[in-house]
């Protein structure tokens, strides 16, 4: 989710949120998950991480789930650079795709970004002050995945605490829809996240759900993915980074898994795809290496790939992502 400091609520099928893109858009109809960030990569310094509990279907609540609907192109994974290049991502392959420079008009920097069922990414832009570093605005805007042609304004306009986000959408219970949930980074470096949030789909402001709990991660910064059966985790940079799931309703997070020898990072993203998460990480001035973490045995790959070439700042998956591996 995001570069050093660093989507939507209960979208429901057919609701039209989107116009044509610019330089020839042809995605922006219906509504659409995962993310990635820049930022601050400060933590709690928890030491632990219970067990495994990721296994497809423990959490969700049925509805509808990857396959249904679904174009080829919305099962796939999606990461955004720090320079404004979107790549199409093939896990078995370790071999990334890119689409193209993201077109959005703006002099704001990318940060994170989640994918909706009809293969839209939401990607949100921050501004910062050059001197002091902290953030001044934030927005959302839709890009096609096809061409990376961007919708010719904002879909959201941010507020304080929320400019720059963690991002990701999950299946709604009972199956009609999905919610782009998001996080807050707060001010930077203070550990003051206000925690989980979504956006409302007719207003398109932001929603306050609740902090994270316990302890450990209340006021942490974190990238979110989520999927089609309904359930939501969260990559947070503690000290050791931990991965965990995300009670949609009270911000709770259970199931915590340490992943170890992951450095707390200085940009990072997430999704989760085929039943294995996936990390990417990178330090200051470093390209980003991708971790796989396999909660069916709890096996972690730190060494997945090395050195991609370039810095991920954002990562998107939708819920017609896979949660089983490919035969």
């Amino acid at each position: 989710m995001k570069l050093f400091w660093g989507c939507l609520s209960l979208l429901t099928i057919g609701l039209a949120v989107g116009c044509s893109a610019t330089g020839g858009g042809s995605q922006f109809d219906n509504e659409g998950g995962s993310s990635g960030e820049g930022g601050s990569g400060q933590g709690a310094g928890n030491q632990g991480g219970s067990g495994g509990g990721f296994i497809p279907g423990s959490g969700g609540s049925g509805g509808f789930g990857p396959g249904d609907d679904c174009s080829d192109a919305a099962k796939l994974i999606y990461v955004l650079s720090d320079a404004n290049d979107l790549y199409s991502f093939d896990p078995p392959a370790k071999k990334f795709t890119k689409i193209g420079q993201l077109g959005c008009q703006t002099t704001m920097q990318p940060n994170s970004m989640a994918v909706d069922r009809n293969a839209v990414a939401w990607v949100n832009y921050v501004e910062s002050d050059p001197f002091f570093g902290d953030d001044t605005n934030g927005v959302i805007y839709k890009v096609s995945t096809k061409d990376a042609s961007c919708d010719p304004a904002p879909t959201v306009n941010l507020i304080s605490n929320w400019f720059r986000l963690g991002m990701g959408f999950s299946t709604n219970d009972g199956g009609m829809g999905e919610t782009l949930y998001i996080t807050g980074t707060g001010t930077i470096g203070a550990g003051d996240s206000p925690g989980l949030g979504k956006i409302n789909p007719l207003s398109f402001s932001v929603e306050t759900i609740a902090n994270f709990s316990p302890s450990t991660f209340k006021g942490q910064s974190a990238e979110l993915t989520g999927t089609g059966d309904g359930r939501l985790f969260g990559y947070y940079t503690t000290t050791p980074v931990q991965v965990g799931q995300i009670d949609k309703v009270t911000g709770a997070v259970t199931n915590t898994k340490a992943i170890t020898g992951l450095e707390t990072p200085s940009a990072w993203a997430f999704s989760f795809w085929g039943g294995s998460f996936y990390l990417y990480a990178a330090a200051s001035l470093s390209n980003s290496n991708v971790t796989k973490y396999d909660p069916a045995t709890g096996a972690i790959d730190n060494a997945y790939m090395s050195d991609i070439g370039f810095r991920i700042v954002g990562a998107g998956v939708s819920t017609c992502a896979p949660l089983e591996p490919p035969k």
